[in-house]
């Protein structure tokens, strides 16, 4: 099994782009798979990949304004523990969209690098995700104590049917890397054509102990793309080029499918709406007995000016367009876990042991108009040598006319799956299938 796992990885064979997992309402799996799959009714922009001309703006669509959370951080091959409380940074419940991305889930080692995916992880912190946002949703049942008396609210305690439920529409992972998105129950219908796409930029140039989780879906008419990622290590002169050339395989190398209709973007820029987020890795530009009396003194704004990556983008050597919010928190990294302290102070007590300065590593940056930034911040958890990052977006949103938003919103109810029919609708791979649902039918 091992060879063909590590073969699959270094020749970059491709996983399926649908090879997510998300949740379903237990009773319309296949209803839940149309819905999300099903075109739209109007035409759509070209992407900007494929346009020769600037699209004509289309003055017959409303907006809406959604609000978007956004969260990065590296748990440094940590498990998620029992009496971990997540609230500490997702702290806002009002959101209708979050996105969580984590890079280290499990220890960067060869035998997770090379070897399948550990699943189990990955559930343990949906499972804190899902009690964390729907921990003020109407509830079914008691709470329950643990065994200080601490009142806790079981899983199955939390009402699904709730209209404000959270339900992840999609979760994904490459070794150490987690993106896992989540939606408002009522607004999961909404949601169309969501995909994966994966870049392993680590060993050998195309492993996954480095590199992106990519995911898109459409929003109404509106277009997303979230990139989560871990970008190559080092805090010598010169490392920051090897973060560079990562964005640049990322941006060059993720892929969607084009879907049925040949319609929907296929590169991460020709989305709409694009967050990139991660631990970027990238440090200061400093002597390190600078940037630590600078971080004593609080003095943020003299420490973004040897910045590599306000530097890198600033020079136009990365990200070229791209858009941060001001950093007005203390350095992510790197911390002694379960400590305030930064590494290093005091200093190793081991001969050759590693030195890391305090650095931005984790960062959340976005591309293109129709996001406005409200929070950038950062959370105090101590489990990792690293601590999380924040964003609050409010984002726009193109919906459809209202007429014709109530003819796609009927066609993607209930009430269209319970009218009596001679044909039944089902979806093939890219084709859809008629059958006849009675063999009374004549032509």
């Amino acid at each position: 099994m091992w060879p063909r796992l590590v073969a699959n990885k270094i020749l970059k064979k491709r996983l399926g782009s649908n090879n997510f997992v998300a949740d379903f309402p237990s009773n319309s799996d296949d209803s839940t798979s149309l819905q999300l799959e099903t075109p739209s009714f109007v035409h759509k922009e070209k992407p900007l990949s494929l346009r020769t001309t600037p699209p004509k703006p289309n003055h017959h669509k409303d907006t809406h304004n959604y609000k978007v959370f956004v969260s990065t951080w590296n748990v440094g091959g940590v498990e998620p523990r029992e009496d971990m409380n997540m609230a500490d940074w997702v702290n806002d419940t009002s959101c209708d969209i979050y996105v969580l991305g984590f890079q280290e889930i499990v220890p960067l080692k060869a035998s997770n690098v090379l070897g399948s995916e550990n699943s189990m992880i990955c559930m343990k912190w949906k499972s804190f995700i899902r009690e964390t946002l729907n921990n003020n949703i109407n509830f079914s049942g008691d709470k329950s104590k643990d065994k200080n008396g601490k009142s806790t609210i079981m899983e199955s305690s939390i009402n699904p049917e709730a209209k404000d439920y959270f339900q992840c529409i999609i979760s994904k992972q490459m070794v150490g890397i987690l993106i896992t998105v989540w939606v408002r129950r009522n607004l999961r219908p909404l949601i169309r054509n969501p995909s994966v796409s994966c870049v392993g930029c680590g060993i050998m140039g195309c492993l996954g102990n480095k590199g992106s989780v990519s995911v898109r879906f459409q929003l109404h008419e509106t277009s997303f793309c979230f990139v989560c990622c871990h970008l190559a290590s080092g805090g010598r002169q010169g490392d920051e080029k090897l973060r560079n050339s990562n964005v640049a395989e990322i941006l060059a190398r993720t892929s969607f499918p084009r879907g049925p209709l040949l319609d929907l973007p296929r590169k991460i820029l020709d989305h709409q709406r694009v967050i990139f987020l991660g631990d970027l890795n990238y440090r200061i530009s400093l002597p390190e007995a600078t940037t630590r009396s600078l971080v004593d003194e609080g003095d943020w704004n003299a420490l973004l000016k040897s910045d590599q990556l306000s530097m890198e983008l600033n020079d136009g050597q990365v990200f070229e367009g791209w858009n941060e919010g001001s950093i007005k928190f203390a350095p992510t990294y790197k911390y002694f876990p379960d400590s305030d302290t930064y590494y290093g102070f005091p200093p190793p007590a081991r001969k050759g042991e590693k030195r890391r300065a305090p650095a931005w590593c984790d960062r959340i940056i976005w591309y293109g108009n129709g996001l406005k930034q409200h929070v950038y911040d950062r959370g105090e958890s101590k489990l990792s040598d690293h601590r999380p990052v924040k964003s609050i977006f409010t984002a726009r949103v193109e919906v459809l006319p209202s007429l014709m938003r109530g003819y796609q919103s009927f066609f993607l109810s209930d009430r269209f799956d319970k009218i009596p029919s001679k044909f039944e609708v089902s979806t093939t791979g890219d084709h859809f299938l008629c059958k006849h649902r009675s063999s009374s039918f004549k032509t």
